[in-house]
């Protein structure tokens, strides 16, 4: 298992390279009639709303009444002249829920920027020198429902920032992108000292003496270089339904190499017109340095890291502009 991360990488690599095919990519670019100039950037943005709601009323099977909505908006803005290219995206997600006889609870938090720079030799190849740059937080503190008393997270707290340089493949024909970073550095933020103290998300927790009194405080980050495997496919599956597959994979390589973080968003946009779309879709997380939370007894222990799953479900207005 400890190489595994290593052949991954290796397969993906000398394999797309020699199977996927390569063609001329066409700049696109627009054009100002009124003083005829020529704008390399390409925009674009879209938000959106999704609501769902259910409500009993003398329901004989039982249930209880609930509302939720998600706010959400993305922007891409994408630079292209002759053999260079600079993507970037800002990712936006905020969702809350309330049920019947219970708080209000928050059932999505995102915040995510991307940034990709590439230079390829020649305009026939699918293949970028690029580096790359990803920012991801949260908006607000997280819980262990129903305890909201004590906060496992909040905004900066994680933070994650990966900066790394590697090779790029994108292939407009089958719509896919495919990037491999042999050097790539992760710096986990944990901005809040309770948390800290903790050893949350993988920093040095604080160290104590016999009486319990901290001699020495947690940090607030920690800095990994490993390897770095992301893919992107987005493309029409079938009439009106949409694909967006995102794969991340990263290994340290000081720290348990071949321990291999992942981080996989599927996403199936179902469009119904111009304004109106369902979303059907999934995340998978796994990170070691994450750890669970449960409640026992009143109390909140830690018991190692799992598989985090989130399913997605629901029917809104989009507005592209």
């Amino acid at each position: 298992m400890r190489f595994l991360f290593i052949y991954y990488f290796l397969i993906a690599f000398f394999v797309s390279k020699n199977i996927f095919s390569q063609e001329n990519n066409i700049i696109p670019y627009s054009k100002n009639v009124s003083n005829d100039t020529i704008s390399y950037w390409i925009k674009q943005n879209k938000v959106g709303f999704d609501f769902t709601q259910i409500a009993f009323v003398n329901w004989n099977a039982g249930g209880a009444s609930s509302i939720s909505g998600l706010a959400k908006a993305n922007f891409v803005r994408t630079y292209c002249r002759k053999n260079y290219k600079w993507e970037n995206e800002l990712i936006v997600r905020y969702g809350l829920n309330k049920q019947e006889g219970k708080e209000l609870q928050k059932t999505d938090d995102v915040l995510l920027f991307n940034s990709t720079f590439g230079y390829r030799k020649d305009t026939l190849t699918n293949w970028y020198y690029s580096s790359k740059f990803n920012f991801n937080t949260q908006f607000t503190n997280g819980y262990a429902y129903p305890n909201t008393s004590i906060s496992i997270s909040k905004p900066f707290a994680p933070a994650y920032l990966f900066l790394g340089i590697g090779a790029e493949n994108i292939n407009k024909r089958k719509n896919y992108t495919i990037y491999i970073s042999p050097f790539t550095f992760k710096n986990t933020l944990v901005l809040d000292s309770r948390l800290a103290n903790q050893g949350a998300f993988g920093v040095r927790g604080a160290q104590f003496d016999a009486n319990g009194t901290m001699i020495i405080s947690g940090e607030k980050s920690k800095v990994e270089l490993g390897m770095l495997f992301s893919s992107q496919l987005k493309k029409e599956v079938y009439k009106n339904i949409i694909l967006d597959s995102r794969l991340i994979l990263y290994s340290d390589y000081i720290n348990k190499f071949g321990n291999i973080d992942v981080d996989w968003n599927i996403l199936f946009e179902l469009v119904v017109n111009k304004y109106v779309k369902a979303n059907i879709g999934t995340h998978l997380i796994y990170d070691d340095d994450i750890k669970a939370k449960d409640e026992v007894n009143g109390k909140q222990i830690t018991i190692g890291p799992k598989i985090q799953l989130k399913q997605l479900l629901g029917i809104g207005v989009v507005y592209e502009f």
